[in-house]
């Protein structure tokens, strides 16, 4: 069993940031993406980083949003710029144990509590 660690969400205004962070023993090592659940809906991918850094993101964040991993303190980020109320959400971190990331989200292993994200307008 894999632990995925989600923190620094919170409620920011439109226009604001924030930057989220997931803690995981083997970030290295795999495919690691944030998905967010937006209340009443189903979740969705909004960025990936395959285990080589190959990075993807959902139309909705690209140029807004920038997936990273910092391997000293084991973590993949998320760094969030101009945030709108529609970004509003559970932002979950997982983890697909493979060098390249899975299309879809049944493809991950491993998932962690999340974090919610709240933005005002």
């Amino acid at each position: 069993q894999v632990e995925l660690v989600e923190s620094g969400g919170g409620s920011v205004e439109a226009g604001g940031s924030l930057t989220l962070s997931c803690t995981s023993p083997n970030t290295r090592a795999y495919c690691m993406g944030w998905f967010r659940q937006p209340p009443g809906k189903e979740r969705e991918e909004v960025a990936t980083s395959s285990r080589l850094g190959t990075a993807t993101y959902a139309d909705s964040v690209k140029g807004r949003f920038t997936i990273s991993r910092d391997y000293a303190k084991k973590s993949l980020l998320l760094e969030m710029t101009n945030l709108k109320p529609e970004d509003t959400g559970t932002y979950i971190c997982a983890q697909a144990q493979r060098s390249v990331c899975p299309p879809t989200k049944d493809g991950y292993d491993y998932w962690g509590q999340g974090t919610q994200v709240t933005v005002s307008a």
